[in-house]
């Protein structure tokens, strides 16, 4: 996958977290079990194999302070210094093993990651080095799934850059009008980051359903007609809108496009092909 991608010169690939999950464990008290390890092995084998920067998904949702320092040493040793400081998936998980502390949200999240860079660790250590980290955030252009209250959003990301954010990207977005709308919005707020759009290649027919469901997005009313009439060729359909999504942006001067990618660089490598003629 990442040797396909390669040819292409990407300036960054990043890698997912995801939440652990509450279990019952044996004297009846709920434990957290990752089911889904690798994001600091796999980041490590992109830029170290493949010289490709990464950036590394870190998360709070059942997702210790304790397990986040570490992760950033870890990172640091491995020369990686690129993170998104994100809540994570699904609704907040507070069950934690004893004597672990979590970060309730991506503003703590942000100002833990920060304060490394200052030396500043949990438990006080002598002669600690810093760990600095280039650290991007979250935003969301058709409102977070837990809110929807725009205007506080928008004072959320600002105060995520007064902690130390210096760059954000974009939720999935299939309507390149509501990235631009939001961006104007940021920009009269006195926020000058740069704001990288999030595209995500619509390949299967469940996604029709399920993205709006599971991200608080919509789908573009023409994207969505086309798509559920033709189903056998959905991929064909989501590719061209994101061929035509990226050329905009492109056009319009975009600092870069991210895309989320599910393990499947097919549809992905014929947009690059395109874009790259």
């Amino acid at each position: 996958m990442v040797e396909d991608l390669r040819k292409f010169n990407p300036p960054f690939i990043d890698v997912t977290s995801h939440s652990s999950t509450p279990e019952p464990y044996t004297n009846g008290k709920k434990v957290l079990k990752r089911k889904r390890p690798g994001t600091i092995s796999i980041c490590g084998i992109i830029q170290n194999r493949f010289n490709i920067d990464t950036v590394a998904h870190l998360i709070c949702n059942g997702f210790t302070k304790e397990e986040t320092e570490d992760a950033l040493i870890e990172l640091s040793f491995l020369g990686i210094q690129n993170i998104i400081a994100i809540s994570g998936d699904g609704n907040p998980k507070k069950i934690v093993d004893d004597g672990k502390t979590i970060n309730p949200n991506s503003l703590h999240l942000v100002k833990q990651i920060k304060d490394l860079s200052k030396g500043k660790y949990l438990n006080e250590i002598s002669n600690s080095s810093s760990i600095d980290m280039c650290i991007g955030v979250g935003c969301y252009p058709e409102n977070h799934f837990f809110s929807n209250d725009f205007d506080k959003e928008i004072n959320l990301l600002k105060q995520k850059i007064d902690l130390g954010a210096t760059y954000a990207v974009t939720q999935m977005c299939f309507d390149n009008k509501k990235y631009f709308s939001f961006v104007d919005k940021c920009r009269k707020e006195n926020i000058t980051i740069p704001i990288i759009p999030g595209i995500k290649i619509l390949d299967k027919p469940r996604q029709i359903e399920s993205l709006p469901r599971m991200f608080n997005i919509n789908l573009p009313s023409e994207l969505e007609k086309e798509a559920s009439e033709n189903i056998q060729h959905i991929r064909e359909i989501g590719t061209r809108w994101a061929i035509k999504q990226s050329e905009e942006l492109i056009n319009a001067g975009v600092p870069v496009i991210h895309y989320y990618l599910m393990n499947d660089t097919s549809c992905m490598l014929d947009i690059l092909h395109h874009l790259h003629k």
